[in-house]
């Protein structure tokens, strides 16, 4: 028997308040036996579980595993229902104003150079991380920042600088009080901007009331209604009334879009105008915007190289520099005779410093907002890691087929040879073939108004791979390729055409042709200008088209190479041949024959044809709007996103490293020590948001 699959669950983590924590758990947690990959997303609160074995056992486990990093910590499965929101918490604030009360007493009271003047306000402000403090050494974890601090300010007490130890508290409480009001800020921000979920559902009953129910209750098949200034809640049909829906959460459009009965509506669109009856064609757990929000929140589990490489470095830096600080409060004192208290205080501004938060917390929570903004933009990013990923592409192979082209025939061109006008051929042969369901004879029924077609068609035959021959209104007619024409003794009329040629016929007289065509996509040219503007080196096309097809369109957009005539494994061959360059490969397809080229390239982009189940599941980036000049959009949203999280980079190493340096010389303070640490977090988190905004 072969390995059973692995399952996977998305848990939520209540009561985490430290990016430290969140490595440290996601950590333990890899080293269960039973798990095959965990990752914590600190600004989203979730947990993300690759397992085998029970899921019960599981969840045990891993309740056990976090509870050893942080007792306060609490892992429960995530539900579909669940939202995005910031732990609530009073406490801090009526602490930071009792303490903040007690300090102040303390400094006005004479004698205030008694250190038990100051242990109230202190035990008040930093009395809970001193706690914290105890458990974690006692658990091995001598590196987070409630050890840092506590170490930092119970040493300022040692030395006597019993004002500085408690001001040193109060402003870290502060400031962390303000980061975790801003990282909260965060994690309600990409809520509200992809809360699209609808509170409730109008079904119908088969009474003919209506009753307002939870999504989650609504069965396929079943009727609901959508009033005008309501979410549509569930992927339908509309069966009653006409209306213009908002598609912007989906699709990133503007533009309201009219729709009809027949006519396909997504949740997620917001009904503008006339009430809609709709048919409900998927629950809501498969709905498109539930997939959204759950692509959106598991992107987080994809961590992109700068992530990654931000994890390691933490790992290394804190010990580093709390090693710098324990030399230079020995090394100056043992081996110059230096003054101990001056040098054991500026090696606490060291450890106050040495808390990696602002790079812990803002790369990530860059990286969630940047995939955020990309999904309201209606481009969906699998993980930051294809985020960052995108900015850095050297080659982009397009399909042509739904991808480059529309997808759909149309009639381009229309040549009588006869006596007949264009109009009366075209009528001629669009009553010639009513009853086919032949694409090419679909395409020339579009291209006249379906009412006209009165005329009476008797003795229809279709001829496999050639055309049609009939009666209309008593005349033979035949319309078809050139084989059709050649077996009734025609001679038809030589055409050089990138498209297909119908030639039409009447009682055996050639009167001429119609060519069609899969016409380009309107943003076709602008996207290939665009992507060329944002750095991509070579653009190529590969298509199991014609090669006189592909050349003509590969000229109109000025592509570096083609492929054409290629069936599915060897577009999976021709992608391989590419020259490896630095930057990547991409695949742009339609995510349903194309699954094994998306799954090959560096990064696979899929249009997702509004909704297309296979297209969201075979990419790693899906264009909700079939639009290929989206892909441009894509890239600059991670060029931007990727611009935030080095400016949060070089804010925490610049402004710690001076003030380290500062420290060292006897410069800087402890308060300064405290705005380098917990400040820097603030404003890097601050900063972070605006990756919200593509």
């Amino acid at each position: 028997m072969g390995d059973r699959p692995d399952k996977h669950l998305k848990l939520s983590v209540r009561g985490l308040d430290c990016p430290a924590c969140a490595t440290q758990i996601e950590s333990a947690v890899s080293k269960l036996s039973q798990v095959k990959s965990a990752s914590v997303d600190f600004a989203g609160k979730l947990l993300m579980l690759s397992y085998s074995g029970s899921e019960q056992s599981i969840l045990a486990q891993v309740q056990q595993a976090a509870a050893a990093v942080e007792p306060d910590v609490v892992i429960e499965k995530r539900e579909l229902s669940d939202s995005v929101e910031a732990d609530h918490d009073e406490l801090p604030w009526r602490r930071l104003l009792v303490g903040s009360l007690l300090y102040a007493i303390a400094l006005l009271l004479p004698g205030k150079g008694y250190w038990w003047l100051f242990l109230p306000g202190y035990l008040v402000l930093g009395g809970r991380t001193v706690y914290k403090a105890g458990r974690n050494i006692t658990r091995g974890l001598l590196f987070d920042e409630n050890t840092l601090m506590s170490l930092a300010t119970l040493g300022a007490f040692a030395i006597g600088e019993y004002p500085e130890a408690v001001a040193v508290m109060l402003f870290y409480e502060i400031g962390e009080l303000f980061q975790d009001m801003a990282v909260g800020r965060s994690r309600r921000s990409i809520a509200a901007l992809l809360d699209l979920r609808p509170e409730f559902v109008n079904m119908l009953l088969p009474d003919g009331a209506v009753r307002q129910v939870n999504p989650d209750e609504v069965s396929v098949g079943a009727t609901i209604i959508v009033k005008p200034g309501e979410k549509v809640p569930l992927d339908g049909r509309i069966i009653e009334g006409s209306s213009w829906v908002n598609t912007v959460a989906i699709t990133g459009e503007s533009t309201p879009r009219s729709v009809e009965p027949g006519d396909s509506v997504l949740a997620g669109y917001v009904n503008q105008s006339g009430s809609l009856t709709v048919q409900a064609m998927k629950p809501y757990s498969e709905s498109t915007i539930a997939r959204i929000l759950n692509l959106v929140e598991e992107a987080s589990a994809r961590k992109a190289p700068t992530e990654r490489f931000i994890t390691r470095f933490a790992r290394y830096y804190t010990p580093a520099v709390v090693a710098v600080a324990g030399l230079i409060a020995v090394i100056p004192p043992l081996m110059f005779g230096q003054e101990w208290q001056q040098w054991i205080y500026r090696a606490l501004i060291f450890l106050v410093i040495s808390c990696p938060c602002a790079l812990v917390i803002s790369v990530p929570l860059g990286f969630f907002g940047g995939i955020g903004g990309a999904a309201r933009q209606g481009i969906l990013v699998k993980g930051a890691n294809y985020l960052e990923a995108l900015d850095k592409l050297h080659t982009i192979a397009f399909d042509k087929t739904g991808t480059l082209t529309q997808g759909v025939f149309q009639v381009t061109s229309v040549v009588p040879v006869g006596q007949l006008t264009q109009d009366e051929l075209l009528m001629l042969a669009a009553n010639a073939e009513a009853q086919s369901n032949h694409p090419i004879a679909a395409s020339i029924r579009g291209a006249v108004e379906a009412t006209s077609l009165t005329a009476a068609v008797t003795d229809y035959q279709e001829i496999a791979g050639e055309g049609i021959i009939c009666c209309v209104d008593g005349d033979q007619v035949a319309v078809g390729n050139r084989r059709l024409m050649t077996r009734l003794g025609i001679e038809p009329a030589q055409v050089e055409s990138n498209g297909t040629v119908a030639h039409v016929s009447c009682n055996k007289a050639y009167q001429g042709y119609i060519i069609i065509a899969d016409a380009l996509k309107p943003d076709a040219a602008a996207a290939v200008g665009l992507l060329r503007n944002h750095g991509v080196r070579r653009v190529v096309m590969l298509s199991g088209d014609r090669e006189e097809t592909v050349a003509a369109i590969s000229d109109e957009l000025a592509l570096d190479a083609y492929y054409a005539e290629l069936l599915p494994d060897q577009k999976l061959a021709v992608l391989e041949s590419l020259p490896a360059q630095p930057g990547g490969l991409a695949f742009v397809g339609d995510g349903i024959n194309d699954a094994p080229v998306l799954a090959r390239a560096d990064v696979g982009i899929a249009m997702g044809h509004i909704g297309s189940d296979a297209a969201i599941e075979a990419a790693d980036v899906v264009l909700m709007t079939d639009e290929p000049a989206r892909l441009a959009t894509a890239m600059r949203i991670s060029r931007k996103t990727k611009r935030i999280i080095w400016q949060n980079i070089g804010l925490a190493m610049g402004v710690k490293g001076l003030v380290m340096a500062f420290g060292a010389v006897g410069i800087a303070t402890m308060w300064a020590a405290v705005f380098a640490d917990v400040g820097v977090a603030l404003l890097a988190v601050l900063n972070s948001l605006r990756a919200l905004r593509a």
